[in-house]
């Protein structure tokens, strides 16, 4: 965006013309370009440090609760933290990383296991973080604290000072105007997307219609934005007493009893086995985005069973609408467990914006072709 608005500068402190609309568009394609290569290098970087490169060794220090909150909240390891070790309340003990001392001991054992950066809790308090960074002063290793904000999104929060102190002011509503970009361009989006993706649409619902008795499309009933209910479609991909069946299954389910799943489902097709891999069922929805009752990236849509059993804090997933991919497509997808999944949802739905829609976007491209998490 710099670059375009540096050659809109000089072009009108040179006075140089363009026919009409090429100036236009080559500022929306200098736009178009910047994003794209933006996303390649993050596509380039991510992979790089998934294979152990570029990554910063990270001790992680604070009370045990609060250890395990930010070691959830840190991310995978290609966001480029890698926490190697845990200093904690003497005794104490964190799933799978060692630890190696308490809040006190955390400059040395920084040097000990040659951590690069310190992840501290603010629960340490001022005074013991105040002593850490000293600790730390001369020793080359950053020094990063954790307010209690662990689901909040950097876009939401700007560093104020006040006094002889910084407070964290954080955006708490979303503005009107950034909703109607979002609508129009999941409108816009969804309708050009629907109509690429006739050429798979096509021979795939021919290939549905061909190999098994019943309908081509599958209809069931999910709730929207609001509690609202809506009908989404799908490609069929089992047989049609799926639903009648389901109840037979209940007990081999490979989910922890909120959500079914099974990895070796007896009814789901051939054909539907292979459009799952690659979530070609899910295409039919994009005619629920272009009705407006779906984003392309959102939360999960919900069954309405599972809305009964909401409590106010799950109910949040309610306040935008359900998204054709999201954060649980991109990290696991049916991998995730019920508690995974949730707060993934509420992580988009307190956080999202339109730079993190494309970076969804992008990202759902590799999963998908990846087939991760598909069953």
């Amino acid at each position: 965006t710099a670059w375009a608005a540096a050659v809109l500068a000089l072009a009108v402190a040179t006075g140089t013309k363009a026919p009409g609309p090429t100036l236009p568009a080559a500022l929306a394609a200098a736009v178009v370009l910047l994003l794209a290569v933006r996303a390649v290098e993050r596509a380039v970087l991510r992979r790089r440090r998934r294979q152990g490169r570029l990554t910063r060794p990270t001790l992680v220090v604070g009370p045990p609760e609060h250890v395990e909150e930010l070691l959830a909240a840190l991310g995978p390891v290609e966001d480029g933290l890698d926490p190697v070790g845990v200093c904690t309340t003497a005794g104490a003990e964190v799933e799978g990383l060692p630890v190696h001392g308490t809040p006190d001991t955390a400059a040395a054992v920084a040097a000990a296991v040659g951590a690069e950066a310190v992840v501290a809790s603010a629960a340490l308090g001022a005074d013991q973080l105040r002593r850490l960074s000293w600790a730390l002063a001369g020793r080359g290793v950053e020094l990063l604290v954790a307010p209690h904000l662990l689901e909040v999104g950097a876009a939401r929060v700007e560093v104020r000072p006040v006094g002889a102190t910084a407070l964290l002011a954080v955006r708490v509503d979303v503005p009107r105007a950034r909703r109607l970009v979002k609508d129009a361009a999941d409108r816009v989006g969804g309708a050009l997307l629907l109509l690429a993706a006739m050429v798979v649409l096509l021979p795939a619902g021919l290939a549905v219609r061909l190999t098994s008795p019943g309908p081509v499309l599958y209809r069931q009933t999910r709730i929207g934005l609001g509690g609202r209910p809506f009908t989404m479609y799908k490609l069929r991909s089992m047989t049609t007493d799926a639903d009648r069946r389901l109840a037979e299954l209940t007990d081999r389910s490979d989910g922890n009893g909120t959500l079914f799943k099974m990895r070796q489902d007896p009814r789901v097709t051939p054909v539907g086995r292979v459009l799952r891999k690659y979530s070609i069922d899910e295409l039919p929805q994009l005619l629920n985005v272009v009705r407006g009752e779906m984003s392309l990236v959102g939360p999960r849509p919900p069954l309405p069973a599972e809305t009964a059993t909401y409590d106010d804090v799950v109910r949040r997933r309610l306040l935008v609408k359900p998204g054709l991919t999201g954060l649980w497509q991109v990290s696991g997808r049916s991998d995730l467990d019920w508690e995974q999944s949730v707060r993934l949802d509420l992580r988009y739905v307190d956080n999202w914006s339109v730079p993190m829609d494309l970076a969804i976007l992008g990202r759902t491209a590799g999963a998908v072709l990846g087939a991760r998490g598909a069953y």
